[in-house]
């Protein structure tokens, strides 16, 4: 395709084609007209939903004004929404958040009282977030030329889905959208081909999926141009695969016939129609990978790769260490931000260097405010006095909120969770650094375990040294990346009160496998379903380790009576003092109970 005059260049830049022209003018003026956009979002929203429930209750049927809204609707979090989700849920079809109707629920990496969060949603969101995906390909067209003349290797899954007691789907935003039609249906876009047939993406048992996209990107390997996951994490994983299944796949490549493992009939029609015998591919893979020398393999195997199309914001920061290995240094591409909640906006310089990632929130997916944000001073929220919102477009540069939206499916006023730092403006739209989750304090993958879940699972798996007349003294954790999958680390140290009558190995292997099973479904998920963390490891410490950690904390100038034990650590030296103490090591035997049903 030729590029557009450039008399019709977006300020971006030329867009590749027409239909990017189209795209980046759209990105254009929403970005321009982001107040009035906002404004036409919130009383298109009260004005459906005018007869719901729940705005009725407010007093605010018929409504549709930003200083009603303000004044007459709280704050609130999921658990005030739980009784009305768990109606809906049960199969009441009144309209209670939403005059549309409740379409499924998405599942979020959130947790409430250890289970998923349910989102509801509504027919139409499908082809909102599908707008937001269309906006991704024209910006990355920017910066990478030519990516038309090749294809992108992405690892994509789908994972477990439920049905609430009311019959209704329940399941992750991805798998909504990789099962919808506007993803199987979606049109051929010469800039954005998969390697990975729709049939390897849309298989439920993962070790088919992954087999049969890898062998794909394999297969084409000379026209993959970006190698991608949706976060850092999944790419590691595909990456790990690879290691342990590289001469079964290169067998396949010489002699044209796929693996008996693979039994799901889509993937052996589809994979039937590409797999031919290529004993040159086979030999080249046999001999990158036999010396099980890593480093630098995604180039090795993909020679053309001109990026990694991976999530590496937030929790996945950790992760881009060890991409940067295997891939000798590849740019990173983070290109859109959003949740189960709401799909939010997109990088405008997707090629940017990690650190420097900021997103621009699109003012037509819902509305939004934002809660001022500063970790010294909490707000505390009160339902009979709201607190002061700003307005998307009166954000301040520097300055860190928490995201507050409402959204056309029905959640008013809600908490995302998500703290950001306005880093500047992109015209009359500000653009957010994603600076963490709140309250979370060990991610590995999708799971998020805070404080408070920690601290009941370091508490239960401690009631089983009770016979051994021994106690937890003190505990951190750190979530180690190093391994594929990553796992989390909990350093304990013991009081042992009669030394004659210590907890045995196979007591503290216990301890590791209680305090999984203490763990929210999400984490419980990913151990047994998915296979994106690995057991759990308690590190036991020598006796006065944490008296060392504090007077180290002091020594650089923390306060000796304000001291709070860190429960989650990932400050160098404070790393090494502890793995410096370390006395025994302990895993988790056997993965924690799990299934799919809520």
């Amino acid at each position: 395709m030729a590029v557009v005059d450039s008399a019709v260049s977006s300020p971006l830049g030329p867009p590749a084609c027409e239909k990017d022209a189209k795209a980046l003018q759209f990105i254009e003026d929403m970005t321009t007209n982001v107040d009035s956009v906002q404004e036409k979002v919130l009383s298109e929203i009260l004005s459906r939903n005018s007869r719901t429930e729940y705005l009725k209750r407010f007093n605010l049927a018929g409504a549709t004004d930003r200083a009603s809204f303000k004044s007459k609707l709280p704050v609130v979090t999921y658990e005030d929404l739980q009784p009305e989700i768990q109606r809906i849920a049960n199969g009441d079809r009144s309209p209670i958040l939403s005059a549309h109707p409740v379409s499924e629920f998405l599942t979020s990496s959130g947790t409430s009282a250890g289970e998923r969060k349910l989102m509801p949603t509504i027919h139409e969101e499908l082809d909102r977030r599908t707008l937001l995906y269309s906006l991704l390909q024209p910006v990355m067209n920017l910066y990478v030329p030519d990516l038309d003349k090749g294809k992108g290797l992405y690892f994509l899954f789908i994972k477990a889905e439920t049905k609430t007691p009311g019959g209704l789907v329940a399941r992750p935003v991805l798998t909504s959208y990789y099962k919808s039609e506007q993803f199987k249906t979606r049109p051929v876009d010469p800039y954005n081909v998969y390697t990975s047939p729709n049939e390897t993406i849309l298989c439920s048992d993962s070790f088919q999926s992954m087999y049969s996209q890898m062998l794909c990107g394999l297969i084409m390997r000379h026209e993959v141009l970006r190698v991608g996951a949706v976060f850092a994490s999944g790419l590691l994983r595909a990456i790990r695969f690879l290691q342990l299944n590289w001469r079964q796949l290169a067998h396949d490549i010489t002699t044209g016939t796929l693996n008996p493992k693979i039994t799901d009939p889509t993937i052996r029609e589809s994979i039937g129609k590409i797999l031919k015998p290529d004993i040159e591919n086979s030999e080249f893979i046999f001999n990158q990978c036999k010396e099980e020398k890593w480093d630098g393999i995604i180039t090795r195997i993909w020679p053309n790769t001109k990026y990694l199309d991976v999530i590496v914001t937030g929790a996945m920061a950790q992760y881009i260490p060890t991409l940067e290995f295997y891939s000798n240094g590849l740019p990173m591409a983070c290109t859109m931000y959003a949740s189960s909640e709401c799909y939010f906006g997109l990088n405008l310089k997707p090629m940017c260097k990690p650190s420097e990632v900021s997103y621009t929130i699109m003012p037509n997916m819902a509305y939004f405010e934002f809660l001022p944000h500063d970790p010294d001073f909490p707000v505390i929220l009160s339902k009979d006095a709201p607190p002061k919102l700003v307005e998307l477009a009166d954000l301040e540069v520097g300055k860190e909120y928490e995201l507050i939206i409402t959204t056309y499916a029905g959640l008013y006023r809600y908490h995302v969770g998500d703290i950001l730092r306005v880093t500047g403006f992109y015209n009359a739209a500000p653009q957010f650094e994603f600076v963490r989750r709140k309250n979370v304090l060990l991610s590995i993958d999708s799971d998020k375990t805070d404080e408070a879940e920690l601290q009941k699972a370091v508490q239960n798996a401690s009631e089983l040294l009770k016979d051994f007349n021994t106690s937890v003294v003190e505990y951190t954790s750190y979530a180690d990346t190093k391994t594929i999958p990553g796992h989390y680390v909990i350093f304990w140290e013991l009081l042992v009160k009669d030394p004659a009558i210590p907890p045995t190995d196979e007591i503290l292997d216990q301890c590791c496998h209680a305090m999984e099973e203490s763990l929210n479904s999400v984490y419980r998920q990913g151990r047994v379903a998915d296979n994106s963390i690995g057991p759990l490891e308690i590190r036991v410490v020598k006796n006065g380790t944490f008296e060392e950690l504090m007077d180290y904390a002091i020594s650089r100038g923390a306060s000796i009576n304000q001291f709070k034990m860190p429960r989650c650590v990932s400050f160098a030296p404070i790393m090494e003092l502890l793995d410096s103490r370390v006395v025994s090591s302990h895993f988790s035997p056997a993965p924690p109970h799990w299934t799919p049903s809520r």
